[in-house]
């Protein structure tokens, strides 16, 4: 595996304990979940720039994902995808040194892999109307 997919991976794993303990102090729980994830300097400093965006852009990524899941509240959406549409829209949005389409192919195979059945196939579709919108390169 890449270390940049490890980070992604990690990043999600991070957010997705963050969502379900909400109302805990990211620093702290951050401190503590690298204690009980091994991974490199590399891959940790990847994975908190997106754990640090993700946060600090997450009402307007929730916004385009309740956009594109319409007469579906939010927290009605499994905690996994609901997190792996959160990195992936994040750097499809707010991130230039990654393609779009490598985006959502990196979305999806981790949505086959901690997701449901159906991860794979809900988490294309919302990105795939993300990348719709927008102005930069898709590849």
């Amino acid at each position: 595996m890449g270390k940049r997919r490890e980070g992604r991976e990690a990043a999600i794993q991070f957010l997705f304990q963050r969502d379900l303990n909400s109302g805990t102090e990211p620093r702290e729980s951050l401190e503590h979940f690298w204690k009980m994830r091994d991974a490199t300097a590399k891959t940790r400093e990847f994975a908190n720039a997106l754990i640090h965006g993700v946060i600090a852009q997450q009402p307007a990524i929730d916004e385009r994902i309740k956009k594109f899941t319409a007469n579906y509240e939010l927290n009605r959406i499994a905690a996994v995808d609901r997190n792996i549409l959160r990195v992936a829209i994040y750097e499809m949005l707010f991130t230039e040194d990654v393609p779009p389409v490598v985006c959502i192919n990196e979305a999806i195979e981790i949505a086959k892999r901690f997701g449901s059945e159906d991860s794979g196939r809900f988490v294309n579709g919302i990105l795939d109307k993300v990348k719709d919108e927008l102005t930069r390169p898709l590849r």
